[in-house]
């Protein structure tokens, strides 16, 4: 396959300070800045929580609550941003004053997603006063009003987009509901919680709250480390309110100043901490907290968070760990069985519909989305992977593409075509969805027709977005020091991509599948280091060959030794 690469266009109105790195003043020229003042990620940017439509409503009812001690549940979604968001809503609740907390995590594979009417039915055997949903509720009509009929208050906190009706909550905090002026509309749904605990404390503080109880008032930045992960692993855009929210939550975490639980996972990974960049969060520690609620209970992955002993803290990463060791090997078994299925497709590449449906009775519900997001990278199309239910009902995980709105193509159908889709929700890049297996055709068919009506040729061709190529002598482990400290980078702000050509000087192979490169760089007098992961070897390399690489700079260490290496994205010989 021909690489099809684009660079990006340069900002020529953007004046960036002068002692910046002038590779980083490059890169930095090649994003969506608004102004230079969004090089400012202290947290005294950070917009106002009171801008957050429902902020004010929702911090009455927490303070209602607090002065009675009433009984409090959090409801939890089951990935690294729901159990992130618990973690947080907990101990910021304890550290506020609130003495009766618990906690509630659906196991995805009984109840669903969300505040279900059984979820409910589960909530009600602990007796609360008002469920708090933390990522998750703002679709849950039925659940509300089921709470409501148990004598039960709700709260919903959650960023997901919201159907044409709310739920009749007793407050609601959700920066994408209508109407909703808060300027970041990113926020995940640990920066939510975050955002309403900040209120909730300004209240506390102006009513004289903490001297009356005689309590000192917590510092709540010292929670930013679970705002990061959270924010990081469910791969929302770093607007720059975001940016601010991850910079200061790595500080954290690199100065040791993180929970027992994050810095477990650190070390079971592999990851040395002083050193931590955001990739890290969402390859290495995210993962392994989301393995909990793909294979088993996510209940594992909050009590890590929540646990201050280190030892314990240890003992359940090293579960999550093996859990996700689990979950790497029954992901590589279903995504070898949908390519395998889908290769007939590719004989002709327009008989490939704009819209892809896979399914097999065999996958595990907890693995589709990250099987979707794969085949959806390798075909560069929307996809939608399906799994048993349970009761002749498939649920769906969808991934799409830049310029498809995945949820709007599913409110879409079901407009058109009700008795097809049994629920969905999510946002424009990720979505969920539950159908009848006899409806799986029909469902197969009118996906496929849709996206054929909304996407063009043109962008159902992968294109790599680069910021060019480097001079022969930018390759230097300054380089990429400078750019490592210029982030944090992730989706919507990403990390810098070079492209370029390059003569092989030596290879071989690690680990059966990564390829070690030393590569010299057209034009230069001297070779670096390069590694492409997971490197396919259809057409073997050897010394002599030129490449074409799509590459990242980044610091190899070893034994205490930094030097400069070439992560390869992509490569062709030329």
């Amino acid at each position: 396959m021909t690489l099809v690469i684009e660079r990006r266009q340069v900002d020529q109105s953007l004046q960036l300070p002068e002692g910046l790195h002038p590779l980083v003043q490059r890169i930095l020229a090649r994003r969506r800045l608004g102004s230079v003042d969004d090089l400012d990620l202290s947290l005294k940017k950070l917009l106002a929580p009171e801008t957050l439509l429902g902020m004010g409503n929702a911090v009455s009812l927490l303070s209602s609550h607090l002065q009675r001690q009433s009984r409090l549940l959090v409801v939890s979604d089951f990935d690294a941003d729901g159990a992130t968001s618990c973690a947080l809503a907990l101990r910021a609740l304890r550290a506020l004053g609130f003495q009766n907390l618990d906690y509630i995590v659906p196991n995805r594979f009984e109840y669903g997603y969300g505040l279900t009417p059984e979820i409910v039915q589960l909530a009600v055997t602990r007796n609360p006063d008002l469920i708090i949903t933390v990522d998750n509720g703002i679709s849950s009509l039925a659940g509300v009003d089921a709470a409501h009929e148990a004598g039960i208050q709700v709260l919903i906190t959650d960023h997901h987009l919201p159907g044409r009706q709310l739920p009749k909550a007793d407050g609601i905090v959700n920066p994408n509901q209508h109407g909703c002026e808060f300027a970041s509309k990113s926020l995940a749904g640990v920066g939510v919680i975050f955002y309403l605990m900040l209120a909730l404390r300004a209240y506390l503080r102006d009513a004289g709250w903490f001297e009356l109880a005689g309590r000192k008032e917590p510092n709540l930045a010292e929670l930013l480390d679970l705002v990061a992960l959270g924010t990081v692993a469910d791969v929302v855009p770093l607007d720059r309110n975001n940016r601010i929210l991850v910079s200061e939550g790595l500080k954290r975490i690199r100065a040791g100043r993180a929970c027992p639980g994050i810095l477990a996972l650190l070390e079971v990974s592999r990851r040395r901490r002083v050193n931590l960049v955001a990739a890290d969060l969402g390859f290495a520690i995210g993962p392994r907290l989301n393995a909990a609620g793909r294979l088993d209970d996510m209940s594992l992955g909050i009590e890590c968070l929540l646990t201050d002993s280190g030892d314990a803290a240890y003992q359940m990463a090293v579960q999550l760990d093996s859990l996700n060791s689990d979950r790497r090997l029954i992901e590589g078994e279903m995504r070898e069985q949908a390519f395998e299925s889908l290769d007939g497709l590719e004989i002709a590449a327009e008989a490939m519909p704009a819209g892809l449906c896979v399914y097999d009775p065999h996958w595990h519900q907890g693995v589709i989305g990250i099987l979707a997001s794969r085949i959806k990278d390798k075909y560069h199309r929307p996809v939608i992977a399906f799994a048993d239910a349970g009761e002749e009902e498939l649920k769906g995980s969808a991934r799409s593409i830049p310029g498809f709105h995945i949820r709007d193509a599913l409110d879409a159908i079901a407009s058109q075509q009700p008795e097809l889709i049994s629920k969905f929700g999510g946002h424009a890049m990720a979505a969920g969805l539950s159908l009848d297996k006899s409806c799986l055709k029909e469902f197969e068919a009118a996906f496929a027709e849709y996206a054929g009506q909304h996407l063009s040729n043109e962008q159902l061709q992968a294109r790599i977005l680069t910021d060019g190529e480097l001079a022969p002598g930018e390759f230097h482990l300054s380089a990429a020091e400078a750019l490592i400290n210029a982030g944090p980078w992730g989706q919507g702000f990403p990390e810098p991509l070079f492209d370029g050509r390059f003569v092989v000087q030596d290879l071989r192979v690690l680990a059966d599948k990564h390829l070690k490169l030393t590569v010299l760089p057209e034009g230069a007098e001297a070779a670096v280091e390069a590694i492409a992961f997971n490197a396919s070897f259809d057409d073997p390399l050897q010394p002599g060959d030129r490449l074409r690489l799509v590459y990242r700079l980044s610091v190899n260490e070893f034994r205490d030794l930094r030097q400069l290496q070439l992560v390869v994205e992509e490569f062709e010989k030329t």
